[in-house]
């Protein structure tokens, strides 16, 4: 019998077009929900949110002119609404401004120059960066960071909020983190793994157990603040503590995660287990779930003593290496 052709195939229904949320993605369909009571929960939302951007514009000013002095005034409320979500419409230009790029760039004006027409954004600001800084030049995990930052402000806007976050203008410097043997990302690992140990034993004992370790699962966390792999609407939320709060915020979503994922976690074999650390469920992955989680949990001062313990412990080793070397000599 002769094959059909693909083309003698009449084209099945056409699906109709679905809604689609801010940030494109397609919305979840509401089932059983009247059409009343849907629209009238629509207009509710949209009151809510007009509501958020005129405090948020009120805190901010024009141009951001009255932020630096709301913050001193009132730094808990600031607090306070960065950790419910900037709103998208002006996520580009308070991650500027609690940053300090907005500061850096009107400091150093033309120190960005862009490369030649008909290139992209994400290759120019990586480029000039690596220009900039030639110590760190280019990693990959980079490119995570400035293709999120360019979906909410210019190449030049791009390239200062990298020069802000990896050279320390307002937390503590992060270009260790891209640095030949990525020294930052082995002390944060470090910290992470302690962290886990004593906020969770009995998972770290299974770790222990099927010999996991963070750096199998947890090192694309810090390297690209949780830009590569977690929900977009999720990885906004962190990034608006990250960049007002710090890096603590990391590791606050990852213990709140394994806490959240807990029970499963630790019946799990090794194979299944890197599977589950690496591929997260979607339920585990709700902000407004996960971040209450994380910011429940206090990391800051256990942060800072394990910081000089990790410290202390390279000083040991270099000691131990050169002493070593001069025996050989």
């Amino acid at each position: 019998m002769e094959r059909r052709r693909i083309d003698d195939y009449e084209p099945g229904p056409v699906p109709s077009p679905r809604a689609v949320d801010k940030f494109g993605f397609v919305k979840q369909e509401q089932t059983g929900s009247p059409e009343g009571a849907i629209k009238s929960r629509s207009v509710i939302e949209f009151e809510r949110e007009e509501r958020r951007v005129r405090k948020w514009r009120k805190m901010i000013g024009v141009g951001g002119s009255d932020w630096k002095h709301y913050v001193r005034r009132r730094p808990q409320v600031v607090k306070r609404r960065v950790r419910k979500g900037i709103p998208d419409c002006l996520r580009g230009l308070v991650w500027q401004l609690i940053s300090g790029s907005r500061d850096l760039l009107l400091m150093n004006p033309g120190v960005y120059e862009r490369h030649g027409p008909g290139q992209r954004s994400l290759y120019n600001v990586l480029k000039a960066y690596s220009v900039y800084d030639r110590d760190v030049g280019y990693v990959q995990g980079m490119g995570f960071l400035a293709g999120l930052l360019l979906l909410y402000m210019s190449e030049e806007d791009a390239f200062w909020l990298m020069v802000a976050l990896l050279k320390g203008a307002v937390h503590a410097p992060m270009e260790g983190l891209y640095q030949v043997g990525l020294p930052l990302v082995q002390q944060y690992l470090f910290q992470f793994d302690h962290l886990v140990r004593e906020h969770l034993p009995k998972l770290g004992e299974h770790f222990t157990k099927e010999m996991i370790n963070p750096s199998m699962y947890a090192s694309q966390w810090f390297i690209t603040v949780f830009s590569y792999s977690f929900p977009f609407h999720l990885a906004l939320r962190i990034w608006d503590v990250f960049l007002f709060e710090g890096v603590k915020i990391v590791f606050k979503v990852g213990l709140a995660l394994l806490k959240y994922c807990h029970d499963d976690l630790v019946k799990l074999p090794f194979e299944k287990l890197i599977h589950a650390l690496r591929n997260f469920p979607e339920h585990a992955m709700d902000p407004d779930t996960l971040l209450p989680m994380a910011y429940s949990i206090k990391v800051s001062r256990r942060l800072e003593e394990l910081k000089h313990e990790y410290e202390r412990k390279n000083e040991k080793s270099v000691q131990s290496v050169e002493s070593n070397g001069k025996e050989l000599q």
